[in-house]
Parts: structure tokens; C-alpha cells; sequence
């Protein structure tokens, strides 16, 4: 028994659609043969022709739309290897921007311990130099007053 399909609105459509997909319905009567030699009927001719033509019609949409379908995957496959690329090359660019940060960083902190370094230099030869100038005014002055109360003052 052939499988039974919803019916359709157009019963000619369905006539055809059930020999073409399942055969002769063998219940269906059969069909008046035409006696006058005949194959088909102009209108059952034009009706085959119709659907020869959307038939064919079908399937070269349907191929224009599988190539379609194929365009498009190809292009958002070069589009995906050029992003993986272009991330490739950014990683590439963060690490090299990454390691000149540390070499900064670590430039800095050298420098900033070389300022501090220098900046007690500073200091140690400006007491240095407000000791010799106090020794230098206490010995001509005559030293009437105590130089080490004066050293205590500038440190």
C-alpha cells in the first residue's frame, strides 16, 4: 500500500505528483483512453511542458544556490585565515610591546636608584661644603664660639 500525502488544492498537481512519486494509485479508476490516436491532449502537452520547464528551472536555481552557498563559505574561510592572521601578528606585536615595557620598567628603577643614590651624594658634599665654609669663618672670626654646636645645626 502506498503511503498516503496531505492533499494538495490543485487535483491535477496531486494526479501527477502521486505517479511520479508513488506510481499508479492501482484503487484510482483508470483513466478514458483517447481513441483518436493521439498521445496526449494539447492541454495535458502543454501542461508536461510547464512542468519540464519548472523542473528544470528548480534545478538550476537550486545550483546557482548550492554555488552561492559554496561562494560565500569560501569567502568567510579566507575572511577567518586572514582574522587568525591578522591575530597572529597583533599577539606578535603585544609581546614585543610587552617586553619593552619590562625593559622600561626595569630602566626606570635603575635610574630612579641611581637619582636617590645621587641625591645623598648631593646632600653628603653640600654639608661637606657648609662645614668647611663654618670652619673657615670660625678660624677668622678667632673661634669664639663652639664649632661643633654649629656642625650639630647643619646636619
Amino acid at each position: 500500500m502506498a503511503p498516503q500525502l496531505p492533499p494538495l488544492c490543485d487535483p491535477a498537481l496531486e494526479a501527477f505528483l502521486a505517479d511520479v512519486l508513488l506510481g499508479p494509485d492501482p484503487t484510482s479508476p483508470p483513466e478514458a483512453e483517447d481513441t483518436s490516436g493521439s498521445p496526449l491532449s494539447a492541454v495535458d502537452e502543454a501542461a508536461a511542458e510547464r512542468r519540464l520547464r519548472r523542473k528544470i528551472s528548480n534545478r538550476e536555481s537550486a545550483r546557482r544556490s548550492r554555488a552561492r552557498k559554496q561562494r560565500h563559505l569560501e569567502e568567510l574561510r579566507a575572511r577567518a585565515a586572514r582574522l587568525r592572521a591578522g591575530n597572529r601578528e597583533l599577539a606578535a606585536r603585544l609581546r614585543g610591546v610587552q617586553a619593552r615595557a619590562a625593559l622600561l620598567r626595569l630602566t626606570n628603577a635603575r635610574l630612579r636608584a641611581e637619582a636617590g643614590a645621587l641625591a645623598r651624594r648631593l646632600a653628603a658634599a653640600q654639608r661637606a661644603i657648609a662645614l668647611r665654609q663654618i670652619y673657615a669663618a670660625a678660624s677668622s672670626a678667632g673661634g669664639g664660639f663652639e664649632l661643633q654646636a654649629l656642625a650639630s645645626l647643619i646636619v
